[in-house]
């Protein structure tokens, strides 16, 4: 089981994915795997950016990594996915040639987080433009994901909040899945819904989040999964 997450520079994928492998690994005991972002090694080895010519390998490179962890894991949390070098592919250099394929992976993926620009911007080497790329970066993957009737749940929140926010997307989709696995999920996410008046509780069927965006999608005219 694929879970993908996508996002602007600077909004926390990285360490959003490491504390879910940890949280997961932990209450649920299947094997999970992570998958770093190959953009984050590839800039470290050249000792810069890709051209465009080199953006149809990364996406291939993450790809590959992300197919190779599914082989021998229960659940992969992927940081991140080729949707990523797509989106940046077609903002950077105009080409949106990787769409396809990795709207396609995408598309085998159970969730994907898609992490809220709400986290104050940081400078992290070679890989961040500015601030000012992220609303536009945010704007493209959401536009993707639409047009490719292709579901999302928003994450957010400072600190734990953010993690928890991750884990009320996963909990349904694993109650689904792995039942027995999620149990521990599952007690975590009755306490959550016992503490909520009953008139703010959500009743989304695709998940448990009053600041998910599955109502977005009703602008489509397919089903979400």
């Amino acid at each position: 089981m694929l879970i993908a997450i996508v996002g602007a520079e600077s909004t926390g994928k990285s360490a959003l994915a490491a504390e879910l492998q940890q949280a997961l690994l932990a209450r649920t005991g299947l094997r999970c795997a992570r998958v770093d972002e190959h953009l984050r090694a590839w800039c470290e080895q050249a000792g810069r950016t890709p051209q465009a010519h080199e953006q149809a390998a990364i996406a291939a490179a993450q790809r590959e990594q992300i197919e190779a962890a599914a082989r021998t894991h229960e659940l992969v949390i992927c940081d991140t996915t080729p949707l990523m070098t797509a989106i940046y592919s077609e903002l950077l250099f105009g080409d949106a040639g990787l769409h396809a394929d990795a709207l396609a992976f995408q598309a085998r993926c159970a969730l994907t987080l898609l992490t809220g620009l709400d986290l104050p911007w940081v400078a992290d080497g070679l890989q961040r433009d500015g601030a000012h790329v992220r609303a536009p970066v945010d704007a493209a993957l959401r536009r993707a994901l639409r047009q490719a009737h292709l579901s999302w749940s928003v994450v957010h929140g400072q600190g734990p909040q953010r993690l928890d926010s991750a884990l009320n997307a996963i909990t349904p989709l694993l109650m689904q899945r792995a039942p027995q696995q999620a149990a521990g999920l599952f007690s975590r996410l009755l306490d959550r819904e016992a503490g909520l008046p009953a008139a703010t509780r959500w009743t989304c069927e695709h998940c448990d989040q009053p600041e998910c965006e599955h109502a977005s999608l009703a602008l489509t005219s397919k089903p979400l999964p």
